[in-house]
């Protein structure tokens, strides 16, 4: 039986864990340079924009696949921004992770309502696309924020929402399982 919930959990898992590894490299140098804390970021939303747009791909013509195109688009053009012009200052390097966060939330959180019949656990993807949006709305909040604090807090976030998507990959993996093998 081919359904949404197909192999393709592996990509959200894919996502969970380019999330932590980020999180743990964030949090684990905490006196990080503005260059590097950019090729972190940009990796990341880099890598999280190609596996999202693989996944809306690997769906095929949905109605809600364009909620995963759009936030892949975006992720991709965020790390690519961010990766081609390392020389970002400060203020804009947070604006654009903001931005990201801002609109990769927003779609997460509507993607948790349209998918919410093919989920077996769509709070957990609200919850984390609320953590984005919460994120997001930080930099343009605190605009006087150092380095290090925003680093502590993507790392944070990034471990918080890579446990997120790591548990909705082991639930769609544990339905594809007993829908494929009854």
């Amino acid at each position: 039986m081919e359904t949404f919930l197909s192999p393709r959990w592996s990509f959200v898992m894919l996502r969970a864990l380019a999330s932590v590894a980020f999180g743990v490299v964030a949090l684990a140098s905490p006196r990080v340079t503005l260059s590097l804390l950019a090729f972190l970021f940009g990796a990341y939303a880099l890598a999280d924009g190609v596996i999202t747009l693989v996944a809306a791909a690997r769906r095929g013509r949905t109605p809600h696949r364009w909620l995963l195109d759009v936030d892949g688009l975006v992720g991709l053009g965020v790390g690519v921004a961010t990766l081609f012009w390392p020389g970002l200052t400060l203020p804009t390097l947070l604006l654009l992770v903001g931005v990201r966060f801002l609109i990769a939330g927003a779609f997460q959180i509507a993607a948790s309502f349209a998918l919410s019949p093919e989920l077996d656990a769509p709070v957990a993807y609200r919850i984390g696309g609320v953590a984005s949006v919460v994120l997001g709305a930080v930099p343009f909040l605190a605009t006087g924020m150092s380095v290090r604090v925003v680093l502590v807090l993507l790392g944070a976030y990034a471990l918080a929402f890579g446990v997120i998507m790591a548990t909705i990959a082991f639930d769609l993996r544990r339905t594809w399982r007993i829908l494929t093998h009854p």
